[in-house]
């Protein structure tokens, strides 16, 4: 049986970085080599309209309209056979995972579950004063409305994680901090042997190109960020239907 594993968060939040060390691993196959932009697999399909207004960085992930849950007009079993005939071409049909990531699946979570029965969901997450400054080239917007709208499309994460059977939330820069460890958590998520891809991986933190982030004027004790850029210590957030892949992800992701 075909796995999948999505990956999604805002725009300049770590998605790429991610994927790109998960999929190392031997059981995973990823999208390379497409002329998708970062081989994000929702250029590469057309059951889901993903236009020039679609996806938009600092837009989509508070649009009701790209808010697909289940029950919705895409739950279908005919976009779940164009999503696939679209995607085959791409994957390694030899292994048994499959590793799609895009933004947009911030807010596709729901509904991928329903087309993709025992599909998992990874959720990146990055300091909102830090992806304000990273998206600032890109969008005409004060880092205070950036970060409100950050603010906003991770109460929706917030509010979705409850319907997900198998979700892990991590932070970016906890990823950079220690990429071995995260990316072995990942890989424990997936019930897989972490192969330790990371290890020489020279990871930088992106956040010190912005040494006077704005914008956020609260401490935001579901994430561990505060005002100024500081980062807290933080739990990362695992659910899984058994327990034991579960207990696992915890232990490797914190080493508890």
């Amino acid at each position: 049986m075909t796995r999948y594993l999505f990956i999604g968060g805002l725009h300049r939040s770590g998605t790429s970085l991610l994927a790109r060390l998960v999929a190392r691993h031997p059981d995973i196959s990823a999208i390379t080599g497409s002329p998708a932009p970062e081989n994000e697999g929702c250029f590469l399909q057309g059951a889901i309209p993903h236009t020039a207004v679609h996806g938009r960085p600092m837009h989509f992930a508070t649009d009701p309209d790209q808010h697909h849950v289940e029950g919705s007009r895409y739950d279908s079993l005919d976009v779940r056979a164009r999503i696939e005939a679209d995607w085959n071409a791409w994957f390694d049909p030899s292994r048994p995972w499959r590793l799609e990531k895009s933004p947009v699946n911030l807010t596709r979570m729901r509904l991928y579950q329903q087309l993709f029965p025992m599909a998992q969901f990874v959720v990146i997450v990055r300091h909102p004063e830090m992806v304000a400054a990273a998206v600032a080239k890109w969008v005409e917007a004060t880092p205070a409305a950036l970060v409100d709208h950050w603010l906003a499309a991770h109460r929706r994460v917030l509010d979705d994680l409850p319907y997900l059977h198998a979700v892990c939330v991590i932070r970016y820069e906890d990823l950079c901090r220690d990429p071995s460890r995260t990316v072995a958590g990942i890989h424990r998520f997936m019930d897989l042997a972490p192969n330790d891809t990371a290890r020489d991986e020279a990871i930088r933190n992106g956040n010190a190109d912005y040494p006077r982030p704005s914008g956020l004027d609260e401490t935001l004790t579901d994430w561990g960020y505060g005002p100024c850029g500081r980062v807290a210590p933080w739990e990362p957030f695992v659910r899984h239907p058994l327990r034991s892949v579960r207990e696992r992800t915890m232990r490797a992701l914190t080493d508890q």
